[in-house]
C-alpha cells in the first residue's frame, strides 16, 4: 500500500506535459474515489449540510476542468469510458448543487427519512450490529442537517407540489410506536446470529432498547410535527417544476440527464405519441385474440376487476412471484455467456413504505456483503396488485433485468474503477429492465394472451411517461389529465395510475429514462439482426452490452457499431 502512495504522490509532482493521458486520468479517478470513500452509512454530522454540498461542486469542477485538458485519443476503449463517465458524473454533482436540489430531499414514495428504511437487514456478525447501531444513533442529527434544507426549498418556492402528499403520513406514523419490539427498526435484532456469545447479545439488545427509543422514534416524531405543522401548509399548488424558479431551464437539464441524451421535450413528447399508437394496435390485436366483446376501455375494467387476475393472499402472491423469478433463472444460459456470482431472493416490500410505494423494485446489496439482492413485490392493497403484469415486473426487477445487469457491474474486475462499478445511469439500467421485459416473449416467460397484454400494458406505461412527463414539466397538464390519460391506455390498477402520477410530479424526468434507453437497445439490436443476419448471436450482443458495465446510451451505441463492423470483417 505504501509503494502504491508513493507512486500515487510522485504523479501529483510531475509536470502534466511528463504525464500520460492515462497517468493523468488515474489521477483523477484516484482522487475522486478517495474523496467519495467516507462510509455514509454512519452518517457523520455535517455530511448533509448545504456547505457539504457546496464543497462538492467546488471539488467536482476542478476536477472536472483536469479531466477536459485529457485528449481520449491515447486511451484504451475502458479508460475512454471511465474519462466520459467521470465527466457525466462530476457534471451532475455540479448540477445538483448549482439547481438546488438539495433543498428538496422529498419524493412522493420516499425521502430522507424513509430511505433510512434501506439499512435494516439481516445482522451476521457483532461489528455489523454494532455499525447499524451506530446508524440509528445517528438519526437525530441526520434529521437536524435535513430541516434546514427544506425550510430553504420552502422559502425559495421549491417545495414539492402539495398533491402528492396524500397519505404521506404513512412514511412516519407507523415508525412512532411505544413499544420497541414493534419497531421495524429492531427486527434485526429479533435474529441475531448464534455465534454471538449471550453476553454480547444481551448487549446488543440493551442498546438497541435505547437506539429505538432514544433515537428512532424521536426522530421520526420530530419529523411528523416539522412536516405537519411547517412544511405541507407551505407547499405549492402547482404541479409543474417549470413553474419553480429556474424550473425550464432545470427540466431541460433532467432530461439531458435522465436520458443521456440531447433532445428536447416536444421532441420526447411526440415520441412518446408515436409509441403508445403503435402499442395499442398490439394490444387491441389481443383484445380480438381472446374473443372479447366490448371497447378498449371495456377490456381495462375487465382485467381490473375480474377477481381470476388476482391473489387471494399476499402469500400466494409471493409465491407466484418466486415461480416466475425462477422460470426466468433457467431461461438465462440460452441468452447470456456471463451470469453474476450473487443470488437474489424475493421478499415483501416492507410494510412501512408500501402503501405509497410501487409494485415492486430491486434492492440491491454491497460487494462482499454476506446479504443477497432482493426482488421486493408489494403484497400492500391486494386488489390493485395484477397478476397478468407480475412477469414483465419480475423479470424486470430480479433476472434478467437489474439484478442480473447490477450484479454484473458490480462483480467487474478491478480494470474498470470502482467508481463505475457503483454507478448508475438510469437510461441504461432502466432501458435494460424494459427491454428485458420484450426479450422475456423469448424467454418463454409469457404463457396466457393475458400475460402477453400485461408485458404490453407494462411498455405502454412506460411509453405514457413519455407523454404525461412532459405534459407536466412542460406543458401545464393537471394531476387528474395525467390520471386520465395512464387509465385510458394501460391496464394498471387506479392504485398504481395514481401513485405513479405522484411520483412523475415529484421527481421531474427520471421517468424518461426508461422508454428511451429501451428504444435504443432494441434500435442497436435491430440493426445488429440486419447488419450480421445469420452471423447475429444474441449472448454476443448482450455480452456487448453489459460487459463494460453501466454506460451513456452515446458510449453504448458506439460500442455496439463498432462490435457489428468487427464481427463482419
Amino acid at each position: 500500500m505504501k509503494a502504491v502512495n508513493t507512486f500515487l504522490l510522485a504523479l501529483f509532482f510531475l509536470p502534466l506535459s511528463a504525464q500520460t493521458a492515462s497517468e493523468r486520468l488515474s489521477a483523477v479517478i484516484d482522487t475522486v474515489q478517495n474523496r467519495n470513500s467516507v462510509d455514509y452509512g454512519k452518517y457523520p454530522m455535517g455530511l448533509f449540510s448545504k456547505k457539504v454540498f457546496e464543497d462538492d461542486a467546488a471539488f467536482a469542477k476542478a476536477q472536472l476542468a483536469t479531466l477536459n485538458a485529457i485528449s481520449p485519443e491515447s486511451l484504451t476503449e475502458t479508460e475512454s469510458i471511465s474519462l466520459e463517465l467521470l465527466k457525466f458524473r462530476l457534471q451532475e454533482t455540479i448540477d445538483y448543487f448549482e439547481y438546488e436540489s438539495y433543498l428538496n430531499p422529498l419524493l412522493s414514495d420516499s425521502g430522507f427519512h424513509s430511505s433510512w428504511n434501506y439499512m435494516v437487514r439481516p445482522i451476521t456478525s457483532y461489528e455489523q450490529a454494532k455499525s447499524y447501531l451506530n446508524r440509528l444513533n445517528a438519526l437525530p442529527d441526520v434529521v437536524e442537517q435535513y430541516l434546514p434544507l427544506l425550510r430553504e426549498g420552502l422559502e425559495k418556492g421549491m417545495s414539492q407540489p402539495r398533491v402528492i402528499f396524500n397519505g404521506y403520513e404513512s412514511t412516519y406514523d407507523s415508525q412512532i410506536v411505544d413499544d420497541h419490539k414493534t419497531s421495524f427498526y429492531y427486527e434485526p435484532f429479533l435474529t441475531l446470529p448464534s455465534t454471538l456469545s449471550r453476553k454480547q447479545k444481551d448487549s446488543l439488545l440493551a442498546q438497541a432498547k435505547v437506539a429505538i427509543e432514544k433515537s428512532v422514534v424521536p426522530s421520526f416524531k420530530k419529523v411528523k410535527t416539522f412536516f405537519e405543522t411547517e412544511y405541507f401548509p407551505k407547499t405549492r399548488t402547482s404541479i409543474g417544476v417549470s413553474d419553480t424558479p429556474n424550473g425550464k431551464e432545470y427540466y431541460q437539464n433532467r432530461i439531458n440527464y435522465y436520458t443521456t441524451l440531447d433532445i428536447t421535450a416536444d421532441e420526447i413528447h411526440n415520441k412518446g405519441l408515436s409509441e403508445v399508437a403503435r402499442i395499442k394496435a398490439q394490444m387491441e390485436d389481443i383484445i380480438k385474440e381472446v374473443n372479447f366483446k366490448g371497447s378498449f376501455a371495456d377490456f381495462l375494467q375487465f382485467l381490473r376487476t375480474d377477481e381470476q387476475f388476482y391473489a387471494k393472499t399476499p402469500e400466494e402472491l409471493l409465491m407466484i412471484a418466486r415461480d416466475m423469478a425462477k422460470r426466468a433463472d433457467a431461461q438465462l444460459p440460452r441468452f447470456f455467456k456471463t451470469l453474476p456470482r450473487k443470488p437474489y431472493g424475493v421478499a415483501p416490500v416492507p410494510d412501512a413504505i408500501a402503501p405509497k410505494y410501487t409494485g415492486g423494485r430491486y434492492v440491491g446489496s454491497a460487494k462482499g456483503s454476506t446479504s443477497p439482492g432482493y426482488y421486493w413485490v408489494n403484497t400492500y392493497d391486494l386488489p390493485s396488485r395484477t397478476l397478468y403484469t407480475l412477469p414483465a415486473l419480475t423479470v424486470h426487477e430480479a433476472v434478467p433485468g437489474h439484478h442480473l445487469q447490477g450484479s454484473l457491474t458490480q462483480e467487474l474486475g478491478d480494470s474498470i474503477p470502482q467508481f463505475r462499478r457503483n454507478m448508475y445511469v438510469n437510461a441504461y439500467g432502466e432501458g435494460w429492465g424494459l427491454y428485458c421485459e420484450y426479450l422475456a416473449a423469448e424467454m418463454g416467460m409469457y404463457t396466457t394472451p393475458y400475460e402477453r397484454f400485461g408485458q404490453l400494458t407494462y411498455e405502454m406505461w412506460r411509453a405514457c411517461r413519455l407523454v404525461v412527463d412532459t405534459g407536466i414539466h412542460a406543458k401545464g397538464w393537471t394531476r387528474q389529465q395525467v390520471v386520465d390519460y395512464m387509465s385510458q391506455n394501460t391496464a394498471l390498477s387506479i392504485h398504481e395510475v395514481n401513485t405513479e402520477t405522484d411520483r412523475y410530479i415529484s421527481w421531474p424526468g427520471q421517468a424518461l429514462a426508461y422508454k428511451m434507453g429501451e428504444l435504443k437497445i432494441r434500435e442497436l439490436r435491430t440493426l445488429a439482426e440486419e447488419e450480421l443476419g445469420a452471423q447475429f448471436d444474441i449472448r454476443e450482443f448482450h455480452e456487448i452490452v453489459l460487459e463494460q458495465g453501466t454506460v451513456t446510451l452515446a458510449i453504448l451505441d458506439r460500442r455496439v457499431r463498432e462490435w457489428i463492423e468487427k464481427e463482419k470483417k
